[in-house]
């Protein structure tokens, strides 16, 4: 018996298919193609080839763009797995109010990034800020936060008088800072799902542990995190793609990716040639850059796959 065609589903599906043309698949196209032209954000402009790409490797702010994420990705994506797995196996013991405590963790995720990077900015001002506030207290100096450019390592170095290699030195205090931020702002998302993710492990497995004598510790360590690495993959894919696209904490706190240019992320960077340079081109060509390095990643993430117990 032959199946009858219907148009009818297609034109249900047809308004999202165009939105997504539209939005999506035509910019993406254009951002390619915009990438091999000398184009202003006014229009078109003449073919150069791989003119922008060979500008683009030759670029030193470039590089330290890329420097920036590359350390920024290093310290925001273990903080945001370790960080929300220890909270999430706390919350999961709560047995009153865990509501509550749920809604406390997960309200910096709902809250502007806006708003956030303003209340933050003002915690670390140099004078009057809680962080330097809170700092003073312990007997702690108070620190430059949005404004010290010297790696964080040699800032530890320079208390035993050490000089460490340019390349030793780490992400400037500055950026730290913006870390700090990034990692508390997604916290709650990320607690959440690791809650999600513990409560679907059947309880036996704990009774058969306390059986057998195994410590909370060890239980920790042989069974919450085997058992959660479907959820540990999920965060691990998704936060270093949300590490590369950081943008907004950048533009809000910091003086157009100041001081000089530690806290320049490579999104901010792919902005301000865009929008501030209004070379369109260039920027398109950095932008196919970061798809790449995005792509490579996730690849190479789906390959660590083998080692999730679903």
């Amino acid at each position: 018996m032959k199946t009858q065609w219907k148009i009818s589903p297609y034109l249900y599906v047809l308004p999202a298919l165009l939105l997504l043309f539209l939005f999506r698949t035509i910019p993406v196209i254009m951002s390619l193609v915009i990438g091999f032209f000398e184009w202003e954000i006014t229009g078109s402009g003449s073919f150069i080839g791989v003119k922008n790409y060979s500008t683009m490797f030759a670029d030193e702010v470039f590089w330290q763009s890329i420097t920036n994420t590359i350390w920024f990705v290093l310290f925001v994506v273990p903080a945001s797995i370790v960080f929300p797995l220890l909270f999430a196996s706390l919350l999961n013991q709560i047995k009153r109010l865990k509501s509550l405590f749920r809604i406390m963790y997960f309200l910096p995720f709902v809250t502007s990034m806006v708003a956030v990077s303003i209340v933050w900015k003002i915690i670390f001002a140099e004078k009057a800020g809680l962080a330097n506030t809170m700092l003073g207290i312990v007997g702690i100096a108070p620190q430059k936060w949005l404004a010290e450019s010297t790696g964080i390592f040699q800032l530890l170095a320079n208390t035993v008088n050490l000089q460490l290699p340019t390349w030793m030195a780490g992400p400037s205090l500055a950026l730290v800072s913006i870390i700090i931020v990034t990692i508390w702002k997604g916290l709650g998302y990320n607690t959440i799902i690791y809650l999600a993710g513990l409560q679907n492990i059947p309880k036996d497995y704990y009774e058969a542990a306390d059986i057998d004598g195994a410590s909370k510790f060890k239980q920790f360590f042989k069974l919450t995190i085997p058992l959660v690495s479907p959820t540990t993959f999920y965060v691990l894919l998704m936060t270093t793609i949300t590490s590369f696209q950081a943008f907004s904490q950048v533009y809000l706190m910091t003086d157009k990716g100041g001081p000089l240019n530690t806290t320049k992320l490579i999104v901010y960077y792919i902005y301000e040639r865009g929008f501030d340079a209004l070379d369109m081109g260039y920027a398109s060509a950095v932008a196919l850059f970061l798809f790449v390095i995005l792509l490579l990643l996730t690849i190479l993430q789906r390959r660590l796959e083998r080692h999730v117990h679903y």
